[in-house]
């Protein structure tokens, strides 16, 4: 008997069941547990608890091991990577500059507040950003390429990459074919747990850096809670989750053919079709059966796993206007819109991490090609934070000018001000005793 997609029937309900807004990493309490013993080790053995866990948890069996790639691996990954793939790499990494260069904010800009008192910002990039790229359900180059190139865009002096290795000891051909294409040299074998404890604290040859950034396991977003007073974790960015949002004009055989695109990363993924038809919810769920029977085994099943289970299906709705309001209390990391008017849809989306429209914008193009970041807040976080961006690896800090002429104006309301909050140095640093000190 073919498995069958979940149908959640909520025609009859006003509110959205708190259990449908759950995410696989909601309680990370057991993997905080087991994260503290990892960190710990990275702490106090450095690359030898790096190369003992390399064998412990990534099986690796290789009897030499570099934690740093080597040259020799970069021209090995060239001479195997096919050559379209090298292309379709240089394509995306076109698209995704040229987003993140249009995303640079100017280096700074100030503003004349008041006659003569000017005020502004400035912008400048952090010191170092490790870049994690995850490995144990698949390759990922298109999370290097995103992680990375916003980095370079902003201006980051040293941008290092952490994934883990396979079990031959290797680094994926193709997340280093893009990185010498981007001009990252620095990729370390150390992921999970254990490759968040090693940019956190810095090992013999893993170097400290000041923020993380990139998706990945409960285990690596685990660590990443429990250094976050030692390394600034970045977006919060843990398993793939999306909706797709189909209204009664929608083809419910492609809402399907989409609603795998993100259950098929792992069985901890969420994936929702969120309609308010039942008949394109109907459609959906008879299409999947024959998708998954068409698709590589191992990706059916984490497809099947998500579907079938806590964390994923079909939701029907009493309206299009509860369809919208489910949406925005999942606060999906990707949300695709198929409807009559997806445009008109999108103003009343308020939480998404990244929002595709129309049926010729499936999360694949935003996945690899079309130039937004596709690291994106996940668990309701995108109630608050935005997609990762050149931002992300940039700081701010507050400029500000006054004028000899423009003083007075505004020390006479601040000495107001601090006197009445009862700072009498605030006070005196604007009186007429500052004059006097000028000399003026």
């Amino acid at each position: 008997m073919n498995a069958q997609a979940n149908l959640h029937d909520l025609r009859s309900v006003d509110a959205v069941p708190e259990a449908l807004l759950a995410r696989t990493e909601a309680d990370l309490s057991s993997f905080l547990d087991k994260v503290k013993p990892i960190i710990a080790a990275v702490r106090t053995e450095g690359d030898a608890a790096l190369a003992r866990f390399a064998r412990d948890f990534d099986k690796v069996t290789a009897e030499t091991f570099s934690i740093r790639v080597t040259e020799a691996e970069f021209e090995h990954a060239f001479a195997t990577v096919e050559p379209a793939v090298v292309e379709a790499l240089k394509f995306a990494i076109d698209n995704i500059r040229r987003f993140h260069e249009a995303q640079k904010p100017e280096e700074m800009w100030l503003k004349e507040m008041q006659p003569g008192a000017f005020a502004g910002d400035r912008f400048l990039p952090i010191a170092s950003v490790a870049c994690y790229v995850p490995r144990g359900k698949g390759s990922f180059p298109s999370v290097l390429m995103m992680t990375t190139i916003p980095a370079v865009v902003a201006g980051v002096e040293r941008t290092i990459v952490v994934t883990p290795p396979g079990p031959d000891g290797t680094v994926d051909a193709g997340t280093l074919v893009a990185a010498r294409l981007i001009g990252i040299e620095e990729i370390y074998k150390c992921g999970g747990a254990q490759g968040v404890a090693a940019v956190a604290y810095g090992t013999e040859t893993v170097p400290k850096c000041e923020k993380i950034v990139g998706p990945g396991s409960p285990w690596v977003v685990a660590a990443k809670r429990l250094l976050s007073d030692v390394i600034d974790p970045g977006v919060p960015a843990g398993p793939s989750e999306c909706i797709v949002l189909a209204d009664e004009t929608a083809n419910g055989a492609l809402a399907a053919l989409d609603l795998i695109i993100e259950s098929e990363h792992g069985p901890d993924s969420s994936a929702y079709l969120v309609t308010n038809s039942m008949a394109v919810a109907e459609a959906a769920r008879a299409a999947l059966p024959d998708y998954w029977a068409g698709m590589e085994p191992g990706r059916a099943a984490f497809s099947k796993a998500v579907l079938t289970g806590p964390h994923g299906g079909i939701v029907v709705t009493k309206d299009f206007e509860a369809a919208v309001a489910f949406v925005n209390a999942y606060a999906p990391e990707h949300l695709e819109i198929l409807a009559a008017e997806p445009m008109g849809v999108l103003g009343r989306i308020r939480n998404a991490g990244e929002v595709l429209l129309g049926p010729h914008t499936p999360v694949v193009l935003g996945n690899f090609v079309l130039g937004p970041n596709a690291v994106l807040p996940t668990g309701r976080a995108a109630r608050t934070h935005s997609p990762l961006s050149v931002f992300d690896y940039m700081k701010r800090m507050s400029v500000g000018y006054v004028t000899k002429s423009a003083y007075d104006a505004l020390a006479g309301h601040a000495h107001a001000l601090a006197r009445y909050e009862g700072f009498d140095g605030h006070a005196r640093a604007v009186s007429d005793l500052r004059k006097k000190v000028l000399g003026d």
